[in-house]
């Protein structure tokens, strides 16, 4: 049975690299995705409610979807293989599903974008950190550098 996820936020690692995470419904736990700064700022964008003012890569892949008469139901983090996560695209066209391979960073914009829901392979929980743990631990970091 899939784990249905949300975008908590999009952040810096320590090493200057992007990360989406991703909880559990009940931010028990988190996926933490490493992503580009361009997937980045798209997700970010959407979070923050910001409109660019031409449409970015994700929101032409969406009125694209929407003019060929399709609909986005649903994108799912399906594997990780050699330190790569995996996702796919479901979407709906009439009584028809097309399921589309896609990097996890441009199906969570999707997604966002189309208000569809984004979930997780039960077996990628093996990858993910307790939420409270990471709070504590970015706490300390952060009293320790200051």
């Amino acid at each position: 049975m899939l784990l249905e996820m949300k975008v908590k936020t999009v952040t810096v690692d320590r090493s200057g690299g992007f990360l989406v995470l991703l909880t559990d419904n009940e931010v028990k736990k988190v996926l933490p995705i490493s992503i580009g700064p361009f997937e980045a700022q798209s997700i970010a964008l959407v979070l923050e409610g910001v409109q660019p003012p031409r449409p970015l890569s994700h929101d032409l892949l969406k009125v694209l979807c929407e003019q060929l008469g399709g609909e986005l139901k649903k994108a799912v983090i399906t594997d990780i293989r050699e330190n790569t996560f995996y996702a796919e695209l479901y979407i709906q066209k009439n009584d028809e599903f097309i399921v589309i391979d896609s990097r996890p960073s441009d199906a969570i914009a999707f997604a966002l974008r189309c208000g569809a829901s984004i979930f997780m392979a039960p077996k990628l929980v093996e990858f993910t950190y307790d939420y409270e743990d990471l709070i504590r631990a970015d706490n300390q970091e952060n009293e320790e550098t200051h």
